[in-house]
């Protein structure tokens, strides 16, 4: 059994292209680039407080504390849990379909824009020079003479 280069190379082709899609998660730390840093973090002392004098009793504020904190804790999750993987396939397929457009339509039609503006934009710029240059120069030599004379009549 013969292994050759090309051998070789397909083998690490095709490792580099299956671990180009399963990146390692961090599962502790899961908003590295801190996208929702000052959006959702929302606790209770964000939304509830009761200022002096006006103070409910001790066990209700405790009861209030623990009902908000484990609902939304435990909301999120059941949430999550049957829509998250979902709303990250539409959310994967939306920026798939801006991608798509982006690279194969926008990005080409402004290309073209730019190649097509810079032909007008010559053809302008010869005429301006053509017409305009001429004109402008005879009016300079024209009002070249003109004296103006300030006085103040006392």
């Amino acid at each position: 059994m013969t292994v050759t280069m090309a051998d070789i190379n397909n083998g690490y082709e095709q490792k580099f292209q299956t671990d180009r899609h399963h990146k390692e998660i961090d599962l502790i730390n899961r908003d590295p680039k801190l996208v929702n840093e000052d959006v959702v973090k929302v606790d209770f002392e964000d939304v509830i407080a009761e200022p002096d004098g006006t103070h409910s009793l001790d066990r209700v504020w405790k009861a209030s504390y623990t009902s908000f904190t484990v609902s939304k804790y435990w909301c999120y999750r059941i949430l999550s849990a049957i829509l998250g993987i979902p709303m990250a396939l539409l959310w994967g397929f939306l920026f798939a379909c801006l991608s798509f457009c982006h690279i194969w339509a926008v990005v080409p039609c402004i290309k073209s824009c730019m190649i097509e503006s810079q032909c007008f934009s010559r053809i302008y710029s010869l005429a301006i020079h053509i017409f305009c240059d001429p004109l402008f120069e005879a009016l300079g030599k024209i009002f070249s003479s003109v004296r103006v004379v300030l006085q103040k009549d006392v």
